[in-house]
């Protein structure tokens, strides 16, 4: 495969490729798709945020036997996740559970028109995002991490991308499992200098329907047990 922008980061963690491997067959039950996505998203999460965080020394603290230490402080400190609806939210545990403060989550609805493949925005709860007022005491976070299982045509991607952009987020680190090369490309070429993407894997080609090949099926089907509805 061809290569890849520099801001695409593909996970070679031989851990991760065999639950990715796990995650694609159609005999895994929707208990077990839940499972391999929270398992896949912690290890993808961990190498994505060691590449975006930096720690440094923080306020002296006390153990339980009265010895002192020097604590530990991360930046960028304002970090929100944006899962994309529905199957995003699958993503906002694992991740969640990485970081030493939990972190305000905000929710972005897209969903792709079927005839042309286009994203519609029908939900979008980013504080402030239609207006530029700073009123609000909420300020727009350093780092937007964007939770999506699935990159395939990369327009759903980056319209968020654009959104946050717009909302005034300063960088964006997108985590999604699996892309399809033409979608990742379209996605990391949407605002390159602030964002970074990092994926669990990637598949050369979509079907004609837009979806992955080979993929790993409509994966909020597989979780919500919607699968023909």
């Amino acid at each position: 495969m061809s290569s890849l922008p520099p801001n695409v980061h593909i996970s070679t963690h031989p851990c991760l490729q065999a639950k990715l491997s796990q995650l694609r067959s159609a005999s895994t039950t929707a208990r077990d798709v839940k499972t391999l996505i929270n398992e896949i998203t912690l290890i993808l999460g961990t190498e994505a945020l060691a590449s975006a965080l930096t720690s440094s020394p923080g306020p002296t603290d006390t153990t339980p036997l009265g010895f002192s230490y020097p604590t530990t402080h991360l930046s960028p400190s304002t970090i929100s996740l944006v899962p994309i609806l529905r199957s995003g939210l699958s993503m906002v545990d694992p991740l969640s559970s990485l970081l030493p403060h939990p972190p305000p989550i905000h929710h972005l609805g897209l969903f792709r028109e079927p005839s042309t493949l286009l994203p519609v925005e029908y939900y979008n709860n980013l504080p402030n995002h239609l207006s530029s007022s700073s009123s609000s005491s909420e300020k727009t976070p350093d780092l937007t991490i964007v939770l999506d299982p699935v990159i395939a045509t990369g327009g759903t991607s980056a319209a968020a991308i654009q959104t946050l952009k717009e909302w005034g987020t300063k960088r964006i680190l997108v985590l999604s499992i699996l892309g399809a090369k033409p979608g990742v490309e379209l996605a990391a070429n949407e605002w390159p200098e602030g964002t970074e993407i990092w994926l669990a894997g990637l598949d050369a080609e979509l079907t004609e329907r837009g979806m992955l090949k080979p993929g790993m099926g409509d994966v909020g089907d597989r979780l919500f047990l919607t699968i023909g509805k």
